[in-house]
């Protein structure tokens, strides 16, 4: 765990995520994607800011790919809300913290 931000494998994702209880924002990346870079210091401070509300995690698309492909990621950076381990909102390409932690709010509420 980076801070606050949780690190997912093809290993702990459905413990983490599909059988965790709350709220569970996900960032589907890789090291050489750009604007994955882009959305990164996002994470990290929806991370902090929902600590102890949600989580934030990510999954490296390139050893996770069993994870990305069950998901239908194909094209990244992609951020998929969960709630209660069903998906609820999803998010490709590069998204402002603004529609994250609106989408985030929403899925708390």
């Amino acid at each position: 765990m980076a801070g606050n931000k949780l690190e997912l494998t093809d290993a702990n994702f459905a413990a983490e995520v599909e059988g965790a209880e709350g709220v569970c924002l996900v960032d589907f990346w890789a090291e050489w994607c750009a604007p994955c870079r882009m959305v990164a210091p996002l994470i990290e401070e929806l991370a902090d800011e929902y600590a102890g509300k949600a989580k934030v995690a990510s999954v490296d698309c390139d050893p996770h790919r069993e994870t990305a492909a069950r998901f239908g990621i194909t094209s990244i950076p992609s951020l998929i809300i969960f709630k209660d381990g069903e998906e609820v909102k999803r998010f490709l390409g590069v998204t402002s913290k603004d529609d994250l932690k609106a989408a985030l709010d929403a899925a708390l509420a």
